[in-house]
């Protein structure tokens, strides 16, 4: 195996690593975890099926927007990295908008959202989006009632609108039991590398479970719309929820594998003047591996 393959597979492995979940330095159990060879071959394959689908999006200039939701630690951004993971960051982006500054508490609750969305020959993925409001906002008090029943009826005709404009809508709920968001954030407290996932927010919701749970049915029974249906992926499974939310993703497009012109590597040209200057030691980093 060459060492750019080798590279390459290392860095799978890394990403991988990092998301193990730990507690006081020992793996936690996982009864149901995914056979690890099955995990990484279909893993493996529908990456590449990503990049098709990256390939096609790019040829027909097709414009995609990819809505991820959930609880706190439901997955959603382990779920994000592999799909990004072999993309070109020109093509798919995520957005990941903070809370809203004092200027954006003004504007149209839709505001800060449109700027994302993409152009033709894009996807982007939002990891967490305008359905701030009808989760966090409400439930921890950010906005008023009224502006929480205006979101209810003005988000179905901003989604109808997207469509209508041509932008293919996937919107993802990502479903975790009390017991195992437990459990992860734990892992996160126990964990010096993961312990800046976990936010006063994050806490919170814990607190706020049964509250939050209201809000994700009202929010699911009141914008489950035929142009932009909801899309609910069971994450107990990490490794399970990964592959089946992007089996699905790639299930919903109509792309076909865009024929590539053979790519011939040119000779380098060499000039017999060309005379390459030395780099002065102070400027290298230390090589301490």
């Amino acid at each position: 195996m060459s060492q750019e393959a080798m590279d390459s597979y290392d860095e799978f492995l890394e990403l991988e690593m990092e998301d193990m979940d730990t507690l006081d330095g020992e793996l936690l159990p996982d009864q149901d975890m995914l056979d690890r060879k099955l995990y990484f071959r279909e893993l493996l394959r529908l990456q590449a099926e990503l990049v098709k689908l990256q390939d096609w999006v790019q040829a027909t200039k097709e414009k995609v927007v990819i809505v991820f939701e959930g609880r706190d630690s439901a997955g959603k951004g382990g779920v994000i990295k592999r799909i990004t993971q072999r993309l070109n960051p020109r093509v798919v982006r995520v957005a990941a908008l903070p809370a809203p500054n004092d200027r954006e508490r003004t504007q149209w609750y839709f505001q800060r959202y449109v700027s994302h969305l993409p152009a033709g020959g894009e996807i982007v993925l939002f990891d967490r989006s305008w359905y701030n409001r009808a989760g966090v906002e409400h439930v921890m008090g950010f906005c008023t009632d009224e502006e929480y029943e205006e979101f209810f009826r003005s988000v179905p005709e901003f989604e109808r609108m997207l469509v209508r404009s041509g932008i293919r809508l996937l919107k993802y709920w990502f479903s975790i039991t009390d017991e195992e968001q437990h459990a992860r954030f734990m892992s996160r407290i126990h964990d010096p590398l993961k312990q800046w996932k976990l936010s006063p927010m994050d806490l919170q919701s814990r607190v706020r479970w049964e509250r939050y749970t209201h809000a994700k049915e009202a929010m699911l029974e009141r914008t489950h719309i035929p142009e932009a249906p909801w899309w609910v992926v069971q994450a107990v499974d990490k490794k399970k929820a990964r592959l089946n939310c992007i089996s699905h993703i790639l299930d919903s497009m109509p792309y076909q594998e865009v024929e590539r012109e053979e790519v011939v590597l040119p000779e380098r040209t060499r000039h017999p003047d060309y005379v390459r200057h030395p780099i002065p030691d102070s400027m290298y980093v230390p090589e301490r591996y």
